[in-house]
């Protein structure tokens, strides 16, 4: 029987890979779905694992054979996606598949998949703590937390087109309720 699949999508700053991190180490039989994309490699990662590196070129001939679940050019020349190959051969496996992609992304594989899969919205308790957070990471300038608590309303503006929405407030909490949903879809 093939695989489940999880789609988790979030603002950034919302705890979603981290919960992703944490559910793959829980016993769900889980595999993370390896995204393509047409930006080089970095010295310390692994094609295949950390990402499949393909050029720009062999990313659009994939995108003209219909061979992504989703795809998006976030800057010229610089893609990434979902490969339908990567994805299937998990589930065939008969592992559950899990994603971590942006909100349009995690609506596309949806109603690709339909009823096997499950989209799950995590969503910060409020914008001020997503703001927190986001300065917390020291990591990015006061543009850029600006752009992204820009981007959070413009994201949150989808998470009606998911399937359950967690508030992480409390990540104790948000891990606990992300491993029932998962346990109460692979029972169905």
């Amino acid at each position: 029987m093939p695989g489940k699949l999880f789609i988790f999508s979030a603002p950034s700053g919302s705890g979603k890979t981290t919960i992703v991190q944490h559910l793959l180490k829980q016993d769900f039989k889980l595999k993370f779905s390896v995204s393509a994309t047409s930006r080089t490699k970095r010295t310390h990662e692994i094609d295949g694992k950390d990402y499949h590196f393909m050029s720009a070129e062999e990313f659009k001939a994939k995108i003209d054979n219909d061979e992504f679940l989703e795809w998006e050019e976030v800057y010229e020349g610089c893609f990434y996606g979902t490969l339908k190959s990567e994805v299937e051969k998990i589930r065939e496996e008969g592992d559950n598949v899990i994603f971590d992609v942006d909100v349009v992304g995690g609506t596309n594989i949806k109603k690709f998949y339909k009823e096997d899969a499950l989209a799950i919205f995590i969503q910060p308790p409020s914008i001020k703590e997503l703001e927190n957070r986001l300065r917390n990471r020291n990591t990015d300038s006061q543009e850029v937390i600006a752009k992204r608590v820009e981007k959070f309303k413009f994201e949150l503006a989808f998470s009606d087109q998911f399937d359950k929405v967690i508030v992480n407030d409390k990540l104790e909490d948000a891990f606990a309720e992300a491993e029932v949903t998962l346990i109460n879809f692979l029972n169905q």
